[in-house]
C-alpha cells in the first residue's frame, strides 16, 4: 500500500500557523460579562435631586446715576422674579456602607436645602449632608432605612492601568440607572477643575446627570467618582480616583471637613530651558519661586530657587503632583524634601503644618511666557484696596515681560480671559492651556474701581 507523504514544509506551515492561532487566542482579552455586573452593582447605585433657593438678582449692580447704559440694565432687571426661586439639580451616588453613607459630588449638592435620594427599588428618602470638601469636590450624605442597604465595593484606583474596562452607572439627563462602558484612556489627567487635580479618564459615557456616580472596574469596584465632562468633547469623561475620596472619608465622617497638609511655597513648571539654567536632569520636579514668611518651608530652610524633586518619599514629577502630596500628609508629621540646589541634592527636614483657610499653599499660578503671577483672591482686598468676590489677583509682574507691555499691574484683579469667566485660579489655568506662541489674550481686569481690556501677546 502506497503510503502519503506530506511535505515537510507544510508540516511547518500548520504547526506554525497553530502555534500563532494559540498564541493570538491566548492574547485575546477577555470582556467583562457587563450583564452581571450591571445586575449586582445597580442596586448601590442612588439617583439624587436636590433643590435650593436662589435670591431674585439685585437691581442696578452697575451703579452710576451718569451711566449712559442705565436705561437698559434697569429694563433688563425689570424683567426678573422679584421673590426667590427654587433651583432643582439632578446628581448620582452610591452607598458605601451598611449603615447609608453615600459618596457624591460637592456640586451635586452644593448650597442645597433639601436633598433627597432615590434607591434602585424607586424608594425616596431625605438625605443628611454629612461633610463636603469643595477642593477636592466631595460630598457625604447619610440616609436612614429600615431595610438592608446594597453596597458598592471599594476597589483600589492606584491599581489601574490605562486600556483596562470599566463601567460607569449613574443619572444621566434624568434617566435613572443607565450603564455605559468602556476602557479607562488616561491616568493623572490635569484639566484645571481645582488645586488637586488627577482625574482618571475614559471613554465611558459620561453625561450631565452622571456627576458624582461609580466607575467600576472588571471586578466590580469602585476605581473612581464620576465628576466632569469635556465640553464639546465625545468620548472624554472624568472621573475622581476612588483613593483620594477614601483617604478624606474619616474627616468628613467626624467633622465634615477637611484639614490639610501646608508646606508654605510658590511654585512653577521646570521647563527645558530652566532645567539647563538650574543643572537640573530632565524636566521634573517643582521650582520654588516663593518662600512664605512664617512657613514650614522657610523655617526648614528651603530657598527660593530650589527644585523639589522628592517629598516624603514621593517623587514629584511636575507642580500639579506636590500640592496633592502635601495635602494628604498628615498635619505635624515630619518628613523629607529632596531638592535640588545649584546643581546639588540636598535633603531638608520639614514639618508638615495645616493649610488654613485663606493660605494659597502651591496656589500662585507663575507663567513665564506671560511674566506674572497671580494668586487666589478669596476674600482679601486687592492692594489698591477694592474688594472683589471673584476673579485671580495679580501679585507680581515681571519688568518687560508680556503682561507689563500691556498694561497690566500688580494688584489688578482679572476676572475673565478670552471669553473665559475667571472666577477662582483652577478657572485661570484652564484658559491658559494651550495657548500658542504669538497669540494674543483679551484679559478684562478689575482696577480699583473701574474694569478695563488688556490684550496680551504670548511670547
Amino acid at each position: 500500500m502506497r503510503k502519503r507523504l506530506i511535505p515537510v514544509g507544510y508540516l511547518f506551515s500548520t504547526l506554525l500557523f497553530t502555534l500563532v492561532f494559540s498564541a493570538v487566542a491566548v492574547a485575546a482579552p477577555v470582556l467583562p460579562n457587563f450583564v452581571e455586573l450591571a445586575k449586582k452593582l445597580k442596586p448601590a447605585v442612588v439617583n439624587i435631586s436636590t433643590t435650593k433657593t436662589v435670591a431674585p438678582q439685585k437691581r442696578n449692580p452697575h451703579g452710576g446715576g451718569n451711566d449712559p447704559f442705565q436705561e437698559y440694565f434697569d429694563r433688563f432687571f425689570d424683567q426678573q422674579p422679584k421673590a426667590p426661586q427654587k433651583q432643582r439639580n439632578l446628581g448620582s451616588g452610591f452607598i458605601i456602607s451598611k449603615d447609608g453613607f453615600i459618596i457624591t459630588n460637592n456640586h451635586v449638592v452644593a448650597g442645597a436645602d433639601e436633598i433627597k435620594v432615590k434607591l434602585s427599588d424607586g424608594k425616596e428618602l431625605k438625605a443628611e449632608l454629612k461633610g463636603r470638601d469643595e477642593k477636592l469636590d466631595l460630598a457625604l450624605l447619610k440616609i436612614e432605612s429600615k431595610d438592608g442597604l446594597p453596597v458598592a465595593p471599594l476597589g483600589d484606583s492606584d491599581k489601574i492601568e490605562v486600556g483596562e474596562w470599566v463601567m460607569a452607572i449613574g443619572n444621566p439627563f434624568g434617566l435613572a440607572q443607565t450603564v455605559t462602558a468602556g476602557i479607562v484612556s488616561a491616568q493623572g489627567r490635569v484639566i484645571g477643575s481645582g488645586p488637586y487635580d488627577d482625574f482618571i479618564q475614559t471613554d465611558a459615557s459620561i453625561n450631565p446627570g452622571n456627576s458624582g456616580g461609580p466607575l467600576f472596574n472588571a471586578k466590580g469596584e469602585v476605581i473612581g467618582i464620576n465628576t466632569a465632562i469635556l465640553a464639546n468633547g465625545q468620548g472624554i469623561g472624568f472621573a475622581i480616583p476612588i483613593n483620594m475620596a477614601t483617604a478624606i472619608l474619616p474627616q468628613l465622617k467626624d467633622s465634615g471637613k477637611v484639614t490639610r497638609g501646608w508646606l508654605g511655597v510658590s511654585i512653577q513648571p521646570v521647563t527645558q530651558d530652566i532645567a539647563s539654567a538650574f543643572n537640573i536632569d530632565g524636566e521634573k520636579g517643582a521650582l520654588v519661586a516663593d518662600v512664605l514668611k512664617g512657613g514650614p518651608a522657610e523655617k526648614a530652610g528651603l530657598q527660593v530657587g530650589d527644585v523639589i524633586v522628592e517629598f516624603d518619599g514621593h517623587t514629584i514629577h511636575d507642580t500639579s503632583e506636590l500640592p496633592r502630596v502635601v495635602a494628604m500628609t498628615p498635619v505635624g508629621k515630619e518628613v523629607s524634601v529632596v531638592l535640588m540646589r545649584e546643581g546639588r541634592k540636598e535633603t531638608k527636614k520639614v514639618l508638615v503644618e495645616r493649610l488654613k483657610e485663606g493660605d494659597t499653599e502651591e496656589a500662585g499660578v507663575i507663567n513665564e511666557r506671560l511674566g506674572m503671577k497671580v494668586a487666589e483672591l478669596g476674600d482679601q482686598p486687592n492692594r489698591r484696596g477694592t474688594k472683589d468676590e471673584k476673579g485671580v489677583l495679580v501679585v507680581a509682574v515681571k519688568p518687560d515681560s508680556a503682561a507689563e507691555q500691556a498694561g497690566i499691574a500688580e494688584g489688578d484683579v482679572i476676572r475673565d480671559v478670552n471669553g473665559q469667566r475667571i472666577e477662582k485660579l483652577a478657572d485661570y489655568e484652564k484658559a491658559l492651556s494651550g495657548i500658542k506662541k504669538g497669540s494674543f489674550l483679551k484679559v478684562l481686569l478689575r482696577r480699583g474701581n473701574a474694569s478695563l481690556f488688556a490684550a496680551v501677546k504670548v511670547d
